[in-house]
């Protein structure tokens, strides 16, 4: 394993050291920290792999450039973010043509970062949702003894057959349980709703006891409630959990700019409210944001905001987990 992988970023703001009000000031180069990080990000530009038409590999440098609009200090929370070392190992170059081999890249580059930070918090910044899986492989590979939970957010169930289909970004949770990575009974999914799953992948799920929570039950529940139950369940028998965010939870007025856009689904503040508590679990070591693209976005960026915005919230809440 090395770092052989990792690139600077398209796109990095000079700005300088003395101060840090906002977040484009505050992450540093992962290359250029003197300490530990607490959380380090990394791009997996890569949206080849996507069933639908998806420019999600453009979202790393979009996701970056954003970082000017936000400050590093939480009002709701009254909390400064400046606290923890928040360090950008850059991204993931990707073969132009050969999406296997990209694959392999990201599972290296994710062992390797697991390996040389074993207590830090890993990010992945897609890229669609095929990434999810050569993540999570590559964490397996480093911690081969320990048990992995998911959790989800997610429209789909992301079980389509990879025989089928080859590695895409609908297949990440199924190759992960047919290759033992993770067990279906470890895998939760909360997002699910109306339309947008056929039976034959409902039937994969309840036969591999998937845990699926749509939407409309965890609104009954309450959200919160939901995700605190799912991340108990998770903990009282995984070692770590992995969170992967399928943008696409979101619904289609709030969130455009997406490949698989769909009616009925979160708004905003749910997702915001979601990663705040997802980022206060110990048992949540890593996450990733997937399937957000930027070309089919509003002259607004609004889904580019959301994604970022989200992305703070699982910050703040990693910091609410010593309080």
């Amino acid at each position: 394993m090395s770092e052989k992988w990792l690139q600077a970023p398209e796109w990095s703001w000079n700005t300088s050291k003395e101060e840090t009000a906002y977040v484009h000031q505050w992450i540093q180069p992962l290359n250029e920290l003197r300490s530990l990080p607490n959380l380090i990000i990394y791009g997996a530009p890569i949206s080849r792999s996507s069933i639908s038409v998806s420019g999600a590999s453009l979202y790393p440098t979009e996701f970056r450039r954003m970082w000017k609009r936000f400050s590093t200090y939480n009002l709701d929370e009254n909390i400064d973010l400046t606290a923890l070392q928040v360090a950008d190992a850059g991204d993931i170059v990707m073969h132009t043509t050969d999406i296997p081999l990209s694959h392999q890249r990201i599972q290296e580059t994710s062992a390797y970062l697991v390996e040389r930070y074993p207590h830090t918090i890993t990010c992945m910044i897609g890229g669609d949702h095929s990434t999810t899986a050569c993540a999570v492989r590559g964490i397996k590979e480093v911690c081969e003894q320990k048990t992995i939970g998911i959790l989800q957010l997610d429209t789909h169930l992301d079980v389509r057959d990879p025989e089928e289909l080859g590695p895409a970004n609908g297949t990440p949770i199924r190759q992960l349980i047919d290759g033992n990575i993770v067990k279906g009974q470890d895998v939760i999914n909360i997002g699910l709703h109306g339309y947008f799953n056929a039976k034959p992948l409902i039937d994969y799920a309840e036969k591999h006891n998937i845990q699926v929570v749509t939407l409309k039950q965890a609104r009954r529940k309450g959200l919160i409630n939901t995700i605190q139950e799912a991340l108990e369940r998770l903990s009282a028998k995984v070692d770590l959990v992995y969170v992967t965010v399928d943008m696409d939870v979101l619904d289609i007025s709030v969130a455009p700019g997406v490949p698989a856009s769909t009616p009925g689904g979160m708004t905003s503040t749910e997702l915001f409210d979601a990663l705040l508590e997802i980022g206060k679990h110990p048992i949540v070591q890593h996450i990733d944001f997937v399937c957000l693209d930027p070309t089919k976005d509003s002259p607004g960026a609004e889904t580019v905001k959301i994604g970022v915005y989200a992305w703070l919230q699982f910050i703040t809440g990693y910091v609410l987990r010593s309080r």
